[in-house]
């Protein structure tokens, strides 16, 4: 399905973001509020562009990871080092409804842009502050990346297989849910200023929303000294739950987080007697019989077919999914259906396929305008609507603020 423009207004239209950020959080966030219609204006260093353009693969030159995360974003350069790029980044700040910045706590201080300056230009901003380490405490001036959270965190030490190593993700992962936590941040700030009239600023520590979606384990460690162990693919909550080899040697995952479920699964792979042993009754009791329930389910299933596995799970009420790589993920029918990767014509690179929007609103929905775009194409517009001239532009640029 090719994207196409959105028509009605989009529920944060009118919004004013500047994204100061660079690799990955700060800037998610800021393509979240623009997929909803916020004007998100990209500053960029003048000489050293947001790296995720050099990010992964490029297609003529042109990096391709930019093309989503620079979506919906016009892009302009300023160097906030400089007096001229500290005097405009005030002018810009003043007609703002959001910053999001992610440098090093004390570097806006340093330039003269911190809080207090922001604030004083318009009481109304809301500052977003991401970082690996928050903005205070002993790690606070650290040099913070995704892959740090995901190692103190716990992730990693939940993550593989029992006698491996740790297992870091081969991807943003930390950054990924910093990036959504942080446009929430902003989204409750602002509906907090609806009330006070006042901007605020958030303090986004990358080493936190990953805890969070970790679950209970600060929990389980204060009330029961548990502390979780790697368990590779299956669970200590529940089983079976792993991955399945096929006849035709493609994989599959089983999940049994429901009582009923785990009973369908054991009837359909010709096990019903286990259902009845006493141990069968909740998912803990389970996931202590695993090799059995392994051995169950994973026969059955390498005489199988892929195909042949899944209509049969659909039939029984069991659940299963295939195990896609990205091959698959782009013909699948459920994520076609949803128009999940929908097509957005480029002026560079012409028709390219991306994750849609991050959800549908019935009334207001979402969508994409543009692929990130060129660095800096859009500093002369944007110095122009704030009022500024074609000579002091000029002067601007050659005194190296642009």
């Amino acid at each position: 399905m090719t994207h196409t423009a959105v028509t009605a207004p989009a529920p944060l239209t009118g919004l004013r973001v500047l994204d100061l950020a660079t690799l990955f959080a700060g800037p998610l966030a800021a393509t979240m509020l623009g997929d909803f219609g916020a004007e998100v204006i990209k500053v960029e260093h003048p000489r050293r562009p947001d790296p995720s353009r050099g990010h992964g693969p490029s297609k003529n030159g042109i990096g391709l990871w930019w093309k989503l995360l620079g979506r919906n974003k016009r892009t302009m350069t300023l160097d906030l080092s400089t007096d001229g790029g500290r005097t405009t980044l005030l002018r810009l700040a003043a007609s703002a409804d959001v910053i999001i910045e992610n440098f090093r706590p004390g570097t806006l201080e340093k330039w003269d842009l911190g809080w207090e300056e922001l604030s004083a230009a318009n009481p109304r901003l809301v500052l977003a502050r991401v970082t690996g380490f928050g903005q205070f405490g002993p790690y606070a001036h650290r040099p913070g990346f995704g892959t740090l959270a995901e190692a103190m965190s716990g992730f990693a030490a939940i993550t593989g297989e029992p006698d491996a190593p740790p297992t870091l993700p081969p991807f943003g992962l930390a950054d990924s849910i910093a990036g959504l936590a942080t446009a929430y941040a902003v989204m409750t700030a602002l509906a907090a200023r609806d009330r006070t009239g006042r901007g605020q600023v958030v303090d986004m520590a990358i080493i936190e929303p990953i805890l969070t979606v970790l679950g209970p384990q600060p929990l389980w460690y204060d009330q029961l000294g548990h502390v979780q162990p790697r368990t590779g693919n299956r669970s200590q909550n529940n089983a079976p739950r792993n991955t399945y080899r096929t006849a035709d040697g493609s994989w599959v995952a089983v999940s049994t987080s429901a009582q009923s479920v785990a009973e369908h699964v054991m009837r359909l792979v010709g096990r019903p007697d286990l259902t009845a042993e006493p141990w069968f009754t909740t998912g803990a009791e389970r996931a202590r019989h695993t090799d059995v329930l392994d051995e169950a389910v994973g026969s059955w299933i390498a005489d199988h077919t892929r195909e042949q596995v899944i209509a049969e799970f659909e039939k029984a009420e069991a659940a299963v999914a295939p195990i896609q790589d990205v091959r698959d993920v782009m013909t699948d029918p459920q994520y076609a259906a949803l128009d999940t990767v929908t097509t957005v014509d480029d002026p560079e690179l012409g028709p390219l396929r991306m994750q849609n929007v991050l959800f549908r609103l019935t009334e207001t929905p979402g969508g994409i305008r543009w692929a990130g775009r060129p660095h800096g194409a859009d500093t002369d517009t944007v110095l122009a609507e704030l009022g500024l001239t074609e000579a002091e532009i000029t002067t601007l640029r050659s005194e190296g603020a642009l």
